[in-house]
């Protein structure tokens, strides 16, 4: 896709003007890195550290049969949610392969989700495709607002400094509506770093003082602005999957460890029997892998066990934080009770540990 026709975040112009490094992501232009992606990552381990969020696809549902169409279309159970509550869930095809993984939220303003960037066109594809029957409609949002997040120790006091509403008492996986600079936000209590934190939504328009005021506010903390190369580093030391690495259509959720965002007793879903199938014989597992040697496994290296290839990495990288070598893989059920794989690190075997998931764990987590 050429640079031409990109889409571009309402902060696309600070990124450029911040020597941010920008790549092709999701369709969109967005910044992999603006100084280093280790002190990026650690700012955020340690301290305080702002995305760009705004690819992600922002969609809200209306309507008296809002909550039934998406309990047709996801796979956790909505009606669960109480209000200000937010769900990790997933969208499957009919025969079970994950079409994404997606945040439902209960916000005072009705339903809503956040699904990937890429996957944005097929997210709605979905939900067009069983639409019939339900009295709701879907309003995209993506465009018409822009999505930050703060994360790390200082990310609440960062995100506190300019929102009226009181911060503190919002459990992990909780929202809450108020004013940011006076203008309309929400703030919910997620992230994909493994740090406490905060992303906010605010009108496109106001974006960019947004930002200003976010890094301001974070400057006392020793705040950095963040990019993806961090953003995938830190996800990957919480072990957090990612569409297109641990998960995609040819992946079931019991397979990649995500069964528990399936409710099989909730009712009548897209792809309830498939995954019923699935549940009994998931076929593969997902394993943390650590390595001792300093060479990097990366997605696609094949996976061994007594000199047969049994799975491959869907993930892998140095961790900053833990200082080794780490992989994700999908592996075989009967390999992955085994403590000693091998990968295959461009034609050399290398000795792995299976250890267990997530590789990095914050010492607290609030709520």
């Amino acid at each position: 896709m050429s640079a031409e026709v990109l889409l571009k975040t309402p902060l696309h112009d600070w990124h450029q003007a911040h020597k941010g490094r920008l790549v092709e992501f999701g369709g969109w232009s967005m910044p992999v890195q603006y100084s280093t992606i280790v002190e990026e990552h650690t700012a955020v381990r340690q301290r305080v550290g702002l995305f760009d969020i705004s690819h992600m696809g922002r969609l809200k549902f209306d309507g008296p049969d809002a909550l039934a169409w998406l309990e047709k279309v996801t796979t956790n159970h909505v009606a669960r949610l109480s209000p200000g509550q937010i769900q990790y869930s997933l969208i499957v095809d009919e025969n079970g392969g994950m079409l994404d993984d997606i945040l439902v939220y209960n916000r005072p303003d009705g339903l809503a989700v956040v699904c990937n960037a890429s996957n944005r066109p097929k997210v709605l594809a979905q939900f067009e495709k069983y639409r019939a029957g339900f009295d709701a409609h879907l309003i995209d949002q993506t465009f018409d607002t822009a999505m930050i997040a703060v994360q790390g120790p200082a990310g609440l006091a960062t995100a506190q400094r300019h929102f009226d509403a009181t911060l503190t008492d919002v459990p992990y996986y909780h929202c809450t509506s108020g004013t940011f600079l006076g203008v309309p936000a929400l703030a919910s209590r997620t992230g994909y770093t493994g740090e406490d934190g905060f992303e906010l939504i605010v009108p496109n328009d106001q974006a960019e003082a947004a930002w200003n005021a976010l890094l301001d506010a974070g400057r006392v903390f020793g705040i950095l602005p963040a990019g993806l190369g961090a953003r995938d580093t830190l996800r990957f030391e919480a072990a957090m999957p990612l569409y297109g690495h641990e998960m995609d259509e040819t992946v079931n959720p019991y397979a990649v460890g995500l069964g528990w965002a399936v409710k099989l007793k909730k009712g009548a879903f897209v792809g309830r029997e498939a995954l019923t199938r699935f549940k009994a014989n998931p076929g593969k597992a997902r394993v943390g892998l650590a390595f001792d040697g300093k060479r990097i496994p990366r997605q696609g290296y094949p996976v061994k066990l007594d000199g047969q290839v049994v799975g491959v990495v869907t993930s892998g990288t140095f961790s900053p934080t833990l200082g080794q070598p780490l992989a994700m893989a999908s592996v075989d059920l009967a390999a992955s009770k085994s403590s000693e794989l091998v990968v295959d690190v461009r034609g050399q075997d290398e000795p792995a540990r299976v250890v267990p998931l997530p590789f990095y764990k914050r010492s607290s987590t609030h709520g």
